[in-house]
C-alpha cells in the first residue's frame, strides 16, 4: 500500500502546527515546528493571502496528514461518511478514529501513528485473537485489540509500552495487564481531540 515516505518534519511546518509523526520529538526543543515556525521552502517567509479554497484545502490536508492517509483513500473515506447516516464530518472523523493503526496510538501502544503503521504491519497486534497486519483495518465496538503474546518480549513493543503515555480515550476500554482494549463504541467529535476542521472538508469535497 502507499505511503508517504518523505521527511514528515515538513508537514508539520506547512501546516503550521505539530502533528505529532515523530513522537517523543515532538514534545522537545528539537521539534522543528518549534525551530523555524514557518512554512518549508525558499517562499516559506513570506507574506500570502490564501483564498476560501486554500483555507478548505489546507482543512482537508490537515486532517489527512494527521492519520497518515493519502489522497485517494481519505476520498473514499469521505464518500464513505457521505452515504452514512448522521452528520458526513463527523462521520469521516470516527472512519479515521477505527483505523488500527489510530487505534494502537490512542492506545499508547506506538509513540506516533506512523510508528503505529509500521508496528502493525510487522504484525505486533491481534484483533479478536487473529494476529492482523493491515494498518487501515477498522476495528467496530466489541472488539477486542490486543498486542500479540509473541511481541510482548519484543525490545520495541516494551520499550513503547513503558514510557509514559497520553491519556487513553473514553471510547477505548484498557487492561494495561494484560495489553488488551476492547472498542466500546466508536467517539463523538467531543471525544476527538484534534484540531481539525471536518466543516471545511466537506464544503472542499461538495464542490
Amino acid at each position: 500500500m502507499a505511503r508517504y515516505t518523505g521527511p514528515v518534519c515538513k508537514l508539520c511546518r506547512r501546516e503550521g502546527d505539530k502533528l505529532f509523526l515523530k513522537g517523543e520529538r515532538c514534545y522537545t526543543d528539537k521539534c522543528p515546528v518549534v525551530r523555524r515556525n514557518y512554512p518549508p521552502g525558499q517562499h516559506g517567509q513570506g507574506r500570502k493571502k490564501i483564498s476560501e479554497y486554500g483555507v478548505q484545502l489546507r482543512a482537508k490536508q490537515r486532517a489527512r496528514r494527521y492519520y497518515g492517509v493519502l489522497e485517494g483513500q481519505f476520498r473514499h473515506y469521505y464518500e464513505l461518511a457521505e452515504r452514512q447516516q448522521g452528520v458526513t464530518g463527523e462521520n469521516l472523523l470516527r472512519i479515521l478514529e477505527s483505523r488500527l493503526d489510530n487505534v494502537v496510538y490512542r492506545l499508547n501502544w506506538a509513540s506516533s501513528r506512523p510508528e503505529a503503521r509500521q508496528l502493525v504491519r510487522h504484525g505486533h497486534y491481534t484483533v479478536n485473537g487473529k494476529r492482523v497486519n493491515i494498518p487501515s483495518f477498522r476495528v467496530k465496538p466489541g472488539d477486542v485489540v490486543a498486542i500479540a503474546k509473541k511481541s510482548l518480549d519484543s525490545p520495541k513493543i516494551q520499550a513503547v509500552t513503558e514510557a509514559s503515555g497520553r491519556p487513553i480515550p473514553q471510547w477505548l476500554d484498557a487492561n494495561k495487564d494484560t495489553f488488551e482494549a476492547k472498542i466500546v463504541a466508536l467517539p463523538n467529535r467531543d471525544q476527538i481531540d484534534l484540531d481539525v476542521a471536518e466543516t471545511l472538508i466537506v464544503e472542499l469535497y461538495s464542490k
